[in-house]
């Protein structure tokens, strides 16, 4: 399974977190990225902090990192963890690992002295930094295995925000693949080859414009300027499906949506051309979907975990 804990971005965004995905594999968890939000959306969907095995980061930009203190946390509380959270990621994830562990270092010892290392054990406080790079002349590299499963990074184009990487994860003939943020590339086409499911970001440049002139115009010059700015490191949603189908992977999930879709309409002009160019089942991912790909066949099944209703 596939659950999408963030689906949005820096943006302010009433229907999405900032960016969050995690793998379920049996009833183990693997996140990739852990946005602000991301614990209260877990929550949500009732999964367990106490199952997350490893939070896998993408790349250091705030949206995708600032929610790591409050799961780390939550998942240290959980059922007193026995092990700090292993945080994956390339060359800097130290330097964030090593933030958030000074940051939370007097909260920890509170709880500790308050509920007791029965509940808070001081030694499985916190988180553990495992850095990562590719050898030489390499744009992927296995960084996880785990009963069968198999994580490898990929370099991705988020420039200036770099290193970048995507995840893939292969598990008894099934894969998913995780774009983190990026333009078009090659080396996530070639790491995405055969996927059944690639959830990609993708950002509407005409959607994002209106929402530019609209900033300048109320006189936010700086805000506006960087909606201009943020449209060059960004794949857009007919991008993202030329990817899926360069790829030939089975399934396109759209996350990091910008601009916010505050209504179903909007998704129209959003997509725009994306369903003429990628022909396999394609959706807008929403906070609490679940994508579901079961051994031995090909098929990807989307739900929610949403008590809120079926989506739409």
């Amino acid at each position: 399974h596939i659950a999408i804990c963030g689906s949005g971005s820096p943006i302010p965004d009433e229907q999405r977190g900032n960016p969050c995905t995690a793998v379920i594999v049996n009833q183990k968890i693997y996140m990739i990225d852990a946005g602000e939000q991301a614990s209260e959306t877990f929550n949500r969907m009732q999964l367990r902090p106490d199952q997350i095995q490893a939070v896998l980061l993408t790349h250091f930009h705030s949206d995708h990192i600032g929610g790591l203190g409050s799961v780390t946390l939550q998942r240290w509380v959980a059922n007193a963890a026995k092990t700090k959270l292993r945080v994956l990621g390339p060359v800097g994830v130290d330097r964030v690992v090593n933030g958030y562990n000074e940051a939370y270092a007097l909260d920890n010892s509170y709880r500790t002295a308050h509920h007791g290392e029965g509940i808070a054990p001081a030694a499985t406080a916190g988180m553990v930094a495992e850095p990562f790079e590719f050898d030489a002349g390499k744009t992927s590299k296995v960084v996880l295995e785990d009963g069968g499963l198999v994580i490898t990074a990929f370099e991705v184009d988020h420039s200036p925000a770099t290193p970048a990487v995507g995840y893939r994860f292969d598990y008894k003939g099934r894969s998913i693949v995780v774009s983190g943020d990026t333009v078009y590339t090659k080396s996530l086409v070639d790491a995405a080859q055969g996927a059944d499911l690639l959830v990609h970001d993708a950002l509407s440049a005409d959607l994002l414009k209106l929402v530019e002139e609209a900033s300048r115009e109320a006189g936010f010059i700086n805000r506006a300027q960087i909606l201009v700015d943020v449209v060059d490191y960004h794949a857009t949603p007919a991008q993202a499906a030329d990817a899926a189908r360069d790829a030939n992977v089975g399934a396109l999930a759209m996350t990091h949506v910008i601009p916010p879709l505050p209504i179903k309409a909007l998704e129209g002009p959003y997509l725009g051309d994306a369903k003429e160019r990628f022909t396999g089942p394609l959706w807008i991912a929403n906070d609490g979907d679940l994508y579901s790909l079961p051994v031995g066949g090909r098929d990807v099944e989307r739900s929610s975990l949403f008590a809120s209703g079926p989506l739409s």
